[in-house]
């Protein structure tokens, strides 16, 4: 008796976590990407969380990315801040 009310308290604890943080998920739709990848005609990747853009966009292809996390994450430093 014991063990299955253990049991039932931890799987409504587990799906109270899943729940949480499930909230914070935004709907996958148009409109709600993190960046847009242009290739035609003029070249840019853009960062819509941060307005970082980079031109240049056969290094970012390679896996470059280190512009746009340094700009995540001043983003979320003055997030912190503000």
């Amino acid at each position: 008796m014991l063990k299955s009310r253990l049991y039932e308290e931890e799987i409504r604890r587990r799906e109270e976590l899943k729940n949480a943080t499930n909230a914070n998920k935004r709907k996958i739709e148009w409109g709600s990407q993190i960046r847009s990848y242009v290739f035609h005609p003029y070249k840019m990747i853009k960062d819509h969380r941060t307005d970082f853009e980079v031109g240049n966009v056969g290094p970012v292809m390679d896996g470059e990315l280190d512009g746009f996390i340094k700009a995540y994450l001043m983003m979320q430093k003055e997030d912190e801040k503000g």
